[in-house]
């Protein structure tokens, strides 16, 4: 799919000098930068919903550890 994408200045130079060292294309950078924010927003939410659900499950032992 084809998407125009405006980026502050600032950022678009910093991509600039990054794909001339990379020796890759600012295009490249943005796919891979777009890749992993996914993976690890996936990767955040998995963990709290983790975190949510042995809360809930030792919710009680969580309690007495606190109460002690």
């Amino acid at each position: 799919m084809a998407m125009t994408v405006r980026l502050p200045e600032e950022l678009d130079s910093q991509f600039a000098v990054l794909a001339a060292r990379r020796h890759t294309s600012k295009h490249a950078l943005i796919i891979e930068a777009a890749s992993r924010f996914l993976r690890e927003e996936i990767t955040a939410e998995e963990a709290v919903t983790t975190a949510l659900g042995v809360a809930d499950r030792y919710a009680e032992l969580l309690k007495k550890l606190e109460d002690a």
